[in-house]
């Protein structure tokens, strides 16, 4: 069985900060821990406004508090955000994410991540990125 709790994980290298400073995340479950998934706490910053692509994964982001916007670009959709609100991007959508103020998201990576990934140019996370240690 693997228990981890929030608060003290964000006190070790499982806590990651955004180089642009529109988020950081906790990983509280990755790769390693052979589930086949990773799980994350992310908080969006207020004010945050910023373009995605998860090319190599797909995730499924549920929102504890807060609000703000997704909006897919291909269609130009644009859909709030809210608590309880769930989006999953299984399209490997390319979209914008807008915190209209702080937003606490539980997210779900497949294939899961190895722990340090941050946005490469192209906004999504390399399947390759470096462990955490």
């Amino acid at each position: 069985m693997i228990v981890r709790h929030l608060h003290q994980a964000e006190k070790t290298s499982r806590r990651i900060l955004s180089p642009d400073g529109n988020w950081e995340s906790t990983r509280l479950l990755l790769k390693d821990d052979g589930m086949g998934f990773s799980f994350h706490i992310t908080t969006i910053y207020k004010g945050a406004d910023f373009q995605m692509h998860y090319q190599n994964h797909l995730e499924s982001v549920y929102c504890i508090s807060g609000t703000g916007e997704v909006k897919t670009l291909a269609d130009g959709k644009i859909y709030p955000i809210t608590p309880g609100t769930l989006y999953n991007l299984d399209q490997h959508d390319k979209h914008v994410l807008r915190a209209f103020e702080e937003m606490k998201m539980a997210c779900v990576f497949n294939p899961p991540l190895n722990g340090k990934e941050v946005h490469n140019a192209e906004g999504a996370y390399e399947l390759d990125a470096d462990k955490l240690t």
